[in-house]
């Protein structure tokens, strides 16, 4: 099975990084965690529950179009990672993070998961939520509806490839039908 990658950033939901680094390994499926390293060779991030710390040595923005062929799936977590990773250093400009999002979502062949505030990182490409079934957190959905997506008010929705979740709770049906859909 090919393997699963992991965006982090600081403030992420620690029991949902510790579920993920257990139940993918129970499953014989690789799980790389990285971020955007800002030219580091690693950088460590903190939890926002447990204080928790990941070093992470890994960079999406490294992956070439042959290295993405590794991975069946891409996860953005709970907490603020998607707010992290919306950073841009110029105004208007597309984050690296957000650019990613974009590359992946034009392959149909990598589910793309999505959990409780996550869908932030597609607000700034509408392109490619617009006309799909999503849910997500409470405090999104007007930013989610704004992208032309379509919510529908149920804890998870799988559309293709795109899987989401509403509250960084569910972590564990995540888990689940993203290694339903690999399969």
């Amino acid at each position: 099975m090919k393997k699963i990658g992991v965006l982090v950033e600081n403030r992420f939901i620690d029991q949902e990084m510790i579920y993920y680094q257990n139940r993918f390994r129970e499953a014989g499926v690789d799980a790389d965690f990285m971020t955007r390293l800002w030219e580091q060779p690693k950088l460590t991030f903190k939890g926002l529950e447990l204080g928790m710390e990941m070093t992470v040595d890994k960079s999406f923005e490294d992956l070439c179009e042959g290295a993405l062929e590794e991975y069946g799936a891409f996860i953005v977590p709970a907490g603020y990672v998607a707010d992290m990773l919306l950073y841009a250093e110029t105004p208007g400009e597309l984050s690296p993070a957000a650019a990613f999002i974009q590359k992946i979502m034009a392959d149909p062949e990598i589910v793309k998961a999505a959990i409780c505030h996550s869908l932030w990182l597609w607000t700034p490409i509408p392109e490619c939520l617009r006309g799909r079934r999503v849910t997500c957190h409470n405090n999104i959905i007007g930013s989610v509806k704004n992208t032309g997506a379509i919510y529908i008010d149920t804890d998870t929705v799988v559309d293709g490839d795109l899987i989401t979740a509403r509250t960084g709770g569910m972590f564990a049906e995540l888990a689940k039908l993203i290694l339903e859909r690999m399969k």
